[in-house]
């Protein structure tokens, strides 16, 4: 079986400074320009904003639920201190902080075009 790893996730939106700007107010990413894009370093990863406009094909957009990618995953430590502060900066939950099962807190934000967002922490003290 072929070996992979994680090399980026690649974000399409109508104004690709905002996002960036979103990601780096809500959740710290650090901006960094690409070539006809914007980039983010985010939690160790890379992240891609490709500039949509009027009549390139590219669809609104979706209402959740639905098919496809459904959010992704970052890891906090102090997972209630993270939502104050994000609350604090106007972040938009969909599911406020919650245990899900011994050890899992999680909680979901929005951001933006949608994007579903699920911030989690593994620690016992949630057992």
């Amino acid at each position: 079986m072929a070996k992979v790893t994680w090399d980026h996730i690649h974000l399409r939106s109508p104004d690709p400074e905002a996002t960036a700007q979103w990601f780096k107010e809500m959740l710290g990413a650090e901006i960094v320009q690409g070539p006809g894009r914007i980039d983010l370093k985010l939690g160790g990863a890379d992240v891609f904003i490709a500039p949509t406009k009027d009549g390139d094909g590219v669809g609104a957009p979706p209402v959740t639920p639905y098919q496809g990618l459904d959010h992704f995953g970052l890891t906090v430590t102090d997972i209630d201190a993270v939502a104050a502060e994000l609350k604090a900066k106007g972040a938009v939950f969909t599911m406020e902080p919650k245990t899900i099962r011994p050890g899992v807190r999680i909680c979901f934000i929005r951001g933006p075009q949608g994007i579903s967002i699920e911030l989690l922490e593994r620690n016992a003290k949630y057992s």
